[in-house]
């Protein structure tokens, strides 16, 4: 192989890993769960109430992300609480922030 070749193959992992990772933002609900879970921890009644997304829709958005990767669960008896885990989503929002929130000017 080429090092020609290896940097494509390289390159060609690395898109589907960002396909994959986008393809989990893409969704507006999973966008909301995501930017409340960037505050900190939160149970899924808080969730629920916080995105106004009701069930069986926010089990399915968590299903997503937790398949993905993107965030953890921890249960405490009968109660789930989710955290993001991986420190990209919070890179990923702080962008989408700074484009889409942060002024007038872009909304």
């Amino acid at each position: 192989m080429t090092p020609n070749e290896i940097d494509y193959l390289q390159m060609q992992a690395s898109a589907e890993r960002a396909s994959q990772f986008l393809k989990s933002l893409s969704h507006q609900g999973r966008l909301l769960l995501l930017c409340q879970l960037s505050q900190g921890e939160l149970g899924v009644s808080e969730l629920e109430k916080l995105t106004d997304i009701q069930q069986p829709s926010l089990s399915q958005h968590l299903g997503v992300l937790r398949r993905d990767g993107l965030i953890a669960p921890r249960k405490v008896g009968k109660s789930v609480f989710y955290r993001i885990s991986d420190p990209n989503v919070l890179t990923m929002l702080q962008q989408l922030y700074v484009m889409f929130c942060n002024s007038g000017e872009n909304q």
